[in-house]
């Protein structure tokens, strides 16, 4: 896929065989502050060089903007926009650094993520306020415990003004008149997410139960 600045991307990935991208609460904080040093055209050394436990400012020449964000335990959803060439391509591949940590960390080889991320280009704005509550709230379309340390989401950016909020919330918030009316829309949408979640489970499982004619 070819990425053009300034449009929207939803952009994911797993863990290669569905095991975890962290298994920890430093694994989460270590993988969330790759996602604010990466983010910069600027050449950068490792996050260990950079003093892991400081706290850094916002790059002055991103590589991307970030919308929305969710890291499950064994895999990520992002929307993006690129703000410089290649933006998305050039901090994906600086992302990847982060399996080098985990390996490293927790004495295993290969591959963390399964084969190249993902990408779907974002083509309206429903599609975009819509897949904005699909991100921000996907630990709840999994179905994780709230209490739960092994998730992190912008949900909470959006409700809160945080000052160190990396996602450039007002492209979604902006269109609506405040944020409670964007948490009616986000549970609506969310219910509709849910149900057809619900539905393709059921229709999988009827297939399953019923046999598929074998080809010959």
């Amino acid at each position: 896929m070819a990425f053009v600045e300034n449009e929207f991307y939803h952009v994911y990935n797993r863990g290669v065989d569905k095991r975890p991208i962290f298994v920890d609460q430093h694994d989460l904080q270590r993988l969330f502050q790759s996602l604010q040093e990466f983010n910069t055209l600027e050449p950068i050394g490792s996050i260990f060089e950079n003093s892991f436990n400081k706290k850094k400012k916002k790059a002055d020449s991103p590589l991307i903007q970030f919308i929305a964000y969710c890291l499950n335990p064994n895999h990520f959803h992002f929307i993006l926009t690129p703000v410089a060439e290649h933006g998305i391509e050039k901090f994906m591949q600086r992302l990847g650094g982060y399996t080098k940590y985990f390996n490293e960390r927790h004495s295993r080889s290969g591959s963390l993520f399964q084969g190249k991320f993902k990408a779907n280009h974002i083509d309206s704005n429903e599609y975009l306020l819509h897949a904005s509550v699909y991100v921000n709230l996907n630990y709840k379309v999994h179905k994780l415990k709230e209490k739960s340390n092994l998730f992190l989401s912008s949900w909470n950016e959006y409700m809160n003004n945080y000052s160190d909020s990396i996602c450039s919330k007002d492209i979604i918030l902006g269109q609506f008149k405040n944020r409670k009316d964007y948490v009616k829309f986000a549970d609506s949408s969310l219910h509709s997410i849910l149900e057809r979640r619900e539905m393709l489970s059921e229709l999988e499982n009827e297939n399953i139960s019923l046999g598929s004619p074998t080809s010959k």
